[in-house]
């Protein structure tokens, strides 16, 4: 009986009712109930101590503000505060219901409800409408309940968001965690790229957690991407400026950085982790670029070499500003090789990252020095474009006048190329010699010249423009080669031999060297051969003469 008022009393409430508050309840097991249709007699709902409170629920002209009242808290308090009394009302409107039903009364408005035995017999085309298990309505007569189900479904999915909400948050911390536990896996595996991937992933679910920019700062680190790193490390501590760890690593950055004040600063900001050891390092390294600033400025280009490499060797590995110094210490003693091989082994250069690092004034002063560095070994588009850059970073007035030297010095070696092949080789000649002017070094103008003065029968000048081209790229093979066949020309075999046999060092195999040595041996030989047959000469004819002249003494 308490389960058939149970089931009745939430059915004559309607499906919207039923459908909120299991939806409202779905993270719990739902409880499956049978139940059984009981008849009622008129004589037991007379005598029931209920019929006041039913006559009042009959009573009431808006019985839908009962069922919102209901849901204001859908809480199961509040649920089962309300059980009791409904159960109760519920239970008599069906006793009542069933007592007309049974006694076969005509139909009228207010006896909605029917007893079905065999739902089946039923036709699905619409014309009733199911209330409860064992119960159809008239679908036009379903009067108010059609409003109250409206109402309750309303009421559901205003509702819902509430508690989506909550399981997207759920669902977000549990994404977070399989995120960082997985980043960490293919980090401790040496997969960085997979790891900074889930860590940007992590990131993006929630911005605000500093240990996930500090794991993607340590797998960047392991990508050698340092600058990248140290915007990270920033972000991290920018979150929680007491996380030592991210001012551990930031200080160990800007220690290979070549920015040993920044890593005191820091190492003094992450606890206990930094140790003396530490600090001296950063300390030994600050003393260290001290001195080199003082040689810079003296102009002792040799101390400023020795001075760089130390630095370089005391943590600052990747630091730029450091190994522009060294680059300009060779370029300034002339060693134009060990300077490109200088640029070569610094670290990978990204100008706009770099510019954030240092600003555009900083990165200014490396890409002059990279064009410089390019232009002496003459690879003259990337002079160019490297003039182009820091002209594009800062106009100011020395980057340009670098930047106009580096294109002018490039068309005239352009220009004079185009006059030797069309045979024109006095505007040749001028061409060189005006890039010659502003860059007096440079090795493929100094050949080119040479080249031309070839041509012209102008052999000891050539010879002297190789040379100086050799003394800048002593591995210019095309400049020994010249001077070679300028030595033979002027019939010195034993030096162009020499140079021959560096060549053949070089570039074994080359015919060209091959030929050139062979034809200086078989001349040399030749030569010393001549020679050898003039001293004979010169030796018998003295020894005629001496024997004629004692000949005639004896006759005398």
């Amino acid at each position: 009986m308490a389960e058939t008022a149970k089931y009745t009393a939430e059915n004559e409430m309607g499906y919207g009712l039923v459908g909120a508050f299991f939806h409202l309840k779905s993270l719990r097991p739902r409880k499956s109930v049978m139940f059984q249709s009981t008849p009622t007699t008129r004589k037991q709902l007379e005598n029931s101590s209920e019929i006041g409170r039913l006559e009042s629920l009959k009573s009431d002209k808006n019985p839908s503000k009962i069922i919102e009242k209901s849901l204001d808290k859908p809480d199961s308090a509040r649920i089962k505060r309300s059980t009791s009394r409904d159960h109760q009302a519920s239970q008599l409107v069906n006793s009542s219901i069933t007592e007309r039903h049974t006694k076969g009364t005509s139909f009228n408005l207010s006896d909605l409800n029917l007893t079905v035995a065999d739902q089946s017999k039923f036709d699905s085309n619409g014309t009733t409408n199911r209330a409860s298990e064992g119960i159809v309505m008239l679908l036009g007569h379903l009067g108010n309940l059609l409003g109250i189900q409206e109402k309750m479904m309303k009421k559901s999915n205003d509702m819902t968001p509430r508690f989506g909400n909550i399981l997207r948050s759920l669902s977000n911390r549990l994404d977070l965690d399989v995120l960082k536990s997985l980043g960490n896996e293919k980090y401790k595996q040496a997969k960085y790229e997979e790891a900074l991937a889930l860590y940007d992933q992590a990131i993006a679910i929630d911005p605000s957690k500093a240990c996930y920019y500090s794991n993607k700062s340590a797998a960047l680190m392991g990508l050698g991407r340092l600058i990248e790193t140290v915007f990270e490390c920033k972000e991290a501590i920018q979150i929680d400026p007491l996380y030592f760890n991210a001012h551990f690593r930031l200080a160990k950055l800007y220690l290979r950085l070549g920015e040993p004040e920044k890593a005191l600063g820091h190492y003094k900001c992450s606890g206990r982790k930094a140790g003396n050891e530490d600090i001296i390092q950063a300390q030994a390294l600050k003393t260290c670029l001290d001195r080199c600033t003082e040689a810079r400025n003296l102009g002792d280009w040799k101390k400023l070499l020795n001075e760089s490499q130390i630095a370089l060797s005391s943590g600052a590995d990747s630091a730029l500003m450091i190994y522009a110094m060294k680059v300009e210490a060779l370029m300034k003693l002339h060693r134009y090789q060990e300077a490109y091989k200088a640029i070569k082994t610094s670290p990978n250069f990204s100008i706009p990252l770099w510019t954030q690092f240092f600003g555009s004034l900083g990165t200014t002063a490396l890409l002059i020095i990279r064009s410089l560095v390019y232009l002496s070994i003459c690879r003259f588009e990337d002079a160019v474009a490297a003039a182009q850059n820091a002209v594009g970073l800062d106009a100011r007035h020395e980057s340009s006048l670098i930047a106009k030297r580096v294109k002018f010095v490039a068309l005239a070696r352009s220009n004079g190329n185009q006059h030797f092949k069309e045979s024109r080789f006095l505007e040749a000649f001028t061409a060189y010699t005006e890039g010659l002017e502003h860059d007096p070094y440079n090795s493929i103008l100094l050949c080119n010249r040479a080249a031309y003065r070839f041509k012209l029968g102008q052999y000891e000048k050539a010879v002297e423009d190789c040379t100086a081209a050799l003394n800048v790229h002593p591995s210019y093979s095309k400049a020994r080669l010249r001077r070679a066949n300028c030595n033979s020309k002027l019939e010195r075999w034993d030096t162009a031999i020499q140079d021959d046999e560096v060549l053949m060092q070089e570039i074994p195999g080359d015919e060209e060297v091959t030929k050139s040595l062979l034809e200086a041996k078989m001349q040399l030989k030749k030569q010393h051969f001549g020679d050898h047959k003039e001293r004979r000469l010169k030796s018998n004819t003295h020894g005629q003469i001496v024997e004629t002249l004692e000949s005639q003494g004896k006759e005398g």
